[in-house]
């Protein structure tokens, strides 16, 4: 008796392990696919686009891209909205910026590409251990984002960089280990004193210490040709027609308006590194390359359920491809 006993336990420790195992392998395969969706597959010209006027009233890549210095020179159509929705009433002093710069295009070698597959590198958890670096490397555009390192992150993140957005208090990289000589440093303006800092970098003046939430970098090595000013367009559609708000009171996060840059500016979106751990999740970090937690969330500013919500749509659509797991 004892022993017909002692077969059903091993034989029922067999069947959980069996099971437990299918279900593993099930979940790598599927984690698999979903990371390399579509890598290899033919770039459709204008897929992005097509995608995206579906969901975006008004849709229009009409917009320029950067801010140029001849936006504010007889111009008819002056913003009506403030920073970081629009440019009104920091006219003036993004003139005296742009002055300086004097670079306002698209590089001609991605201008000239037949097609554009980009991928928005995010900064979650997701990356880590994640291999993705060479898969990341192959596409045309690889948009990063804030402080994000890539220097000792290679395998997971790769080392391509050909634009990184950020503002003055995420400024906080190393311009030449994390970026590449030809990397675009993208301004996302939430503020003036944002661009007044980086007029103040640019042209060595005295260094502004009020008004930053975070100090920004007080000494920053960068190319001036290199450096452009991301269009506050950009972020009026990402509060109002992607977060879905009325009023422009949201303030999106850098990576979800990087993919409402890339949906204006690519034809094939893909997205790596989105999402944060459940918020019953006090311990688990949020970003690949630190310990912080969604604590730090707390006080950001930022709708990250909204914003969780607005993703898991744009995939749910086939609008964008995710890379890793949401």
């Amino acid at each position: 008796m004892k022993g017909k006993q002692g077969w059903k336990a091993i034989a029922f420790f067999f069947v959980v392990m069996f099971c437990f195992g299918m279900c593993w392998f099930l979940h790598m395969e599927y984690y698999m696919q979903r990371s390399y969706p579509s890598v290899h597959k033919i770039c459709i010209p204008g897929d992005a686009a097509s995608k995206a006027e579906i969901l975006i009233s008004n849709y229009s890549r009409d917009h320029p891209v950067f801010l140029q210095l001849s936006d504010y020179f007889w111009v008819k159509n002056q913003s009506i909205y403030r920073l970081p929705y629009g440019t009104n009433g920091s006219e003036e002093l993004l003139m005296k910026f742009l002055a300086l710069t004097n670079r306002y295009h698209v590089p001609e070698e991605i201008k000239r590409l037949p097609c554009r597959r980009c991928v928005v590198v995010g900064n979650g958890h997701h990356l880590k251990n994640s291999s993705l670096g060479e898969t990341i490397n192959k596409y045309d555009v690889v948009i990063r984002l804030n402080n994000a390192p890539v220097h000792k992150y290679e395998k997971d993140v790769g080392s391509k960089t050909t634009m990184r957005l950020f503002y003055p208090e995420s400024a906080d990289f190393d311009p030449q280990l994390d970026n590449n000589p030809d990397t675009l440093l993208v301004l996302v303006p939430f503020k003036q004193l944002d661009i007044q800092w980086m007029k103040i970098i640019l042209n060595n003046e005295k260094r502004v210490r009020k008004g930053f939430w975070k100090m920004p970098p007080i000494i920053w090595e960068v190319e001036p040709e290199n450096i452009r000013i991301l269009n506050p367009y950009y972020m009026a559609v990402t509060a109002t027609q992607i977060l879905k708000s009325k009023k422009m009171t949201p303030k999106p996060t850098t990576g979800m308006l990087a993919i409402t840059f890339a949906l204006h500016f690519c034809d094939t979106v893909h997205i790596a590194g989105f999402g944060y751990p459940a918020l019953t999740n006090k311990k688990q970090p949020i970003h690949y390359y630190e310990k912080v937690t969604l604590k730090s969330m707390a006080v950001s500013g930022h709708n990250i359920t909204l914003e969780a919500q607005a993703i898991k749509s744009l995939l749910q659509q086939r609008i964008i491809s995710n890379l890793t797991y949401f």
